[in-house]
C-alpha cells in the first residue's frame, strides 16, 4: 500500500500533465537564408515511406526492380500539381478575392493540397509511368495503395505544425491547443479544438493495415486493394471533414469535400465488389506509346 507521502507526489505529478496537445511553437527554421519548413519535410518523410513500401510489395508481387522509382517520377509531381490544383479550385476565395495575391496559389510549401487532386494526377502520372514501363497500372495500384495511406498518415502532420485544418472547440484532454494568431474569426475565445489532423493520420494507419491485411487474406488484385483503401479512406474522411471548422464552400449544407468523399466512397466499393479476380492477370502490360522517356 502506497505511503501518503507517495500517494501526494503522485497526484502533484498527474496534475502536471498537460490536458491538451501542444502545439509547436514553430514550423519554419532557417538554414542560413534557406527556410526549411515541417510541412514539407512532413510530405517528403511520407513520399520516401511510401516509395519504400511500394517497392517492397512490387518485388513481392514479382515486379521487375527499378520501376517504382521509374513511376513515382512521374505520379510525386503529378500528384502534388493536382493536390495544388485542387485546393486552389475548391477554395479560389483564398487567392482571388479583391486583396489577395493570386501569386500565392502557387505557394505550396504554405499549405493548401487537396488529397483527391493529388490522388486523381498522381494516378494520371502513375498511368504514364506503367504505360512507359510496360506494365500493369492496376497491379502497380494495389502495390502502392497501403504506402499511399501511410504517405498520407505522415503528411497530416504539417498541419500541425502549421496550426491549420483543426476541428471544433472541445474540452476533451486529447485537444489541441491553438495558439490566437491562429484562431479562426469568431473563436478567440477558444483555446483547445479537435485534432483533426491526428484524427485523420491514426485512420490512415488504419486503412493501410486493414489493406495489407485484406490483401495477405485474400490476394486482392485488378486494382482491388486500391480501391479497398480509397472507399476506407473516404469513410473515414466523412466524418473527419464534419468537425472540422475551416473556410468551405458548401452545397445543401455539406461541405464540398464531403460530396467528394461521399462519391468516390461509391464509386470505389463498386469496383471492389464488381472487380472480380481472374486466373492469369498479367504482370505486364502491353507496351506503351514511344513517348521520349525522361521523367518531368
Amino acid at each position: 500500500m502506497p505511503t501518503p507521502d507517495l500517494a501526494n507526489h503522485t497526484r502533484l505529478d498527474l496534475a502536471r500533465l498537460p490536458l491538451s496537445i501542444p502545439s509547436p511553437s514553430q514550423g519554419v527554421w532557417h538554414l542560413g537564408p534557406v527556410p526549411i519548413r515541417a510541412y514539407a519535410l512532413c510530405i517528403l518523410a511520407g513520399i520516401a515511406v511510401a516509395v519504400l513500401i511500394t517497392d517492397r510489395r512490387w518485388r513481392a508481387r514479382g515486379g521487375p526492380p527499378g520501376v517504382v522509382l521509374d513511376i513515382a517520377g512521374w505520379a510525386v509531381p503529378f500528384g502534388i500539381a493536382g493536390g495544388r490544383l485542387y485546393h486552389v479550385l475548391t477554395d479560389p476565395e483564398l487567392y482571388f478575392q479583391p486583396g489577395r495575391d493570386p501569386w500565392n496559389a502557387l505557394k505550396i510549401w504554405q499549405g493548401g493540397l487537396g488529397i483527391w487532386g493529388a490522388v486523381a494526377l498522381g494516378a494520371l502520372g502513375a498511368w504514364i509511368g506503367a504505360r512507359r514501363a510496360g506494365v500493369s497500372v492496376a497491379m502497380f495500384a494495389d502495390a502502392a495503395a497501403p504506402g499511399i495511406a501511410i504517405a498520407q498518415a505522415f503528411g497530416r502532420w504539417g498541419n500541425w505544425f502549421n496550426q491549420e485544418l483543426f476541428g471544433a472547440p472541445t474540452t476533451l484532454p486529447w485537444g489541441l491547443h491553438i495558439d490566437a494568431a491562429h484562431r479562426p474569426p469568431g473563436y478567440q475565445q477558444y483555446a483547445t479544438f479537435q485534432p483533426t489532423f491526428l484524427y485523420e493520420s491514426l485512420w490512415c494507419l488504419g486503412v493501410a493495415g486493414l489493406v495489407l491485411w485484406a490483401d495477405r487474406r485474400f490476394s486482392l488484385t485488378r486494382g482491388r486493394a486500391f480501391a479497398l483503401y480509397v472507399a476506407t479512406y473516404t469513410a473515414g474522411r466523412a466524418w473527419i471533414e464534419y468537425l472540422r471548422i475551416d473556410t468551405a464552400n458548401h452545397i445543401l449544407g455539406l461541405r464540398l469535400n464531403d460530396w467528394t468523399s461521399l462519391l468516390i466512397f461509391i464509386s470505389a466499393t463498386a469496383y471492389f465488389l464488381g472487380a472480380r479476380p481472374r486466373k492469369g492477370d498479367p504482370l505486364h502490360a502491353p507496351p506503351g506509346p514511344d513517348i521520349d522517356s525522361s521523367c518531368p
